[in-house]
């Protein structure tokens, strides 16, 4: 299985909840060609850069998957032959590992010094200005 990316625009003629119930209808397409979920996120409505039939915003969402490469197409098909998303596109990627973060320990040189040189220290430096 490959690790993808779908991202898409959606009509901006519809509702919150048709938004919704596309998102899921696209994860239940996925796990119906035998995929796994991962990250699903809606955008919200953003003004495009050029037209796209004739309208200036679409909402727009993704979701991360994993899936068998023969199984795309099938995936594809379906995209295409629903009315109310304009564009998508399909990325593969790597899928993100969880790493360790390790801090640094600043480590400080401890110096022992006696009482005596601290106070001629600072004698020297009063005396200096």
């Amino acid at each position: 299985m490959k690790y993808y990316e779908l991202i898409y625009l959606v009509s901006p003629g519809i509702s919150k909840e048709e938004l919704n119930s596309l998102q899921e209808k696209i994860n239940f397409i996925v796990q119906a060609e035998a995929g796994i979920l991962g990250d699903s996120r809606s955008e919200g409505k953003r003004e495009l850069v050029y037209q796209i039939q004739k309208k200036n915003e679409a909402f727009l969402a993704s979701v991360n998957f994993y899936l068998k490469p023969e199984k795309l197409e099938n995936l594809e098909k379906e995209i295409k032959s629903e009315e109310k998303i304009l564009r998508y596109s399909i990325f593969a990627k790597k899928p993100v590992k969880k790493t360790k973060i390790f801090k640094r320990k600043r480590r400080i040189k401890k110096e022992k010094v006696e009482l005596e040189e601290i106070e001629k220290k600072l004698k020297e430096i009063l005396d200096e200005s």
